[in-house]
């Protein structure tokens, strides 16, 4: 019996509790005089910023940073037509990664009792070793995934075994136009403001690291 080509495509997935969370939050003021709504905001961070070094001494911040002040200004109109005098406006940008999340709660829960502060966005993210680690095994299972396909063909067409010709991530063996098909991390987060004493609940949701790739195989 001659020889003939396999060509499937295996794919894998794994979810993954996150380890990392990246904080953004700001603080902003407006007002009719420039130097007090800068007053205001900045006055609204500091604390913020303190608590920020605590934890990050404590090893549960791992890095932080804030943006200095930013300012501007805009002239509003009322429903008659008229301009009105200028408002002033101010926002401190503050970004942090926390590595406890229950340390990130508390500091959510403290930020959340000025009007003045918002959080933007959280982010969810694995550490770099895990990331690596977990990316490496489920492109592995993907392969197995491939290779365990390329085998049931073999057997239903009377072929004992199979050996690998060409291995790719997805769009390469095919020639099509969409890029290749890397492992990928979606992330996601609630909040919610029943948590217990008033404060702010974060509920991570897991991260999915999928693999995908096209394999050529060699039934004999």
């Amino acid at each position: 019996m001659a020889d003939i080509l396999i060509s499937v495509r295996g794919e894998a997935e794994r979810r993954v509790s996150p380890e990392v969370a990246i904080v953004s939050a700001a603080a902003s003021a407006d007002g009719p005089e420039r130097t007090a709504v800068v007053s205001r905001a900045t006055a609204t961070v500091a604390p913020l910023r303190t608590r920020l070094e605590e934890l990050t001494r404590a090893g549960v911040v791992s890095s932080w940073s804030s943006g200095s002040v930013s300012t501007w200004s805009d002239r509003p109109w009322n429903p008659e037509g008229n301009q009105l005098a200028p408002v002033h406006h101010a926002t401190i940008d503050l970004v942090a990664t926390f590595d406890d999340f229950v340390a990130l709660a508390e500091w959510v829960s403290l930020l959340s009792d000025d009007e003045g502060m918002r959080v933007s966005n959280v982010e969810w993210q694995l550490s770099p070793a895990t990331r690596a680690t977990i990316e490496r095994e489920v492109a592995t299972s993907a392969v197995g995934v491939a290779v365990a396909r390329a085998s049931a063909y073999a057997t239903a067409l009377g072929h004992g075994t199979v050996e690998p010709v060409e291995i790719a991530d997805v769009g390469l063996l095919s020639g099509a136009d969409a890029p290749p098909a890397a492992p990928m991390f979606a992330r996601a987060a609630t909040m919610s403001a029943d948590a217990p004493s008033g404060g702010i609940e974060l509920r991570p949701a897991e991260i999915v690291v999928t693999a995908a790739v096209e394999a050529r195989f060699r039934a004999r």
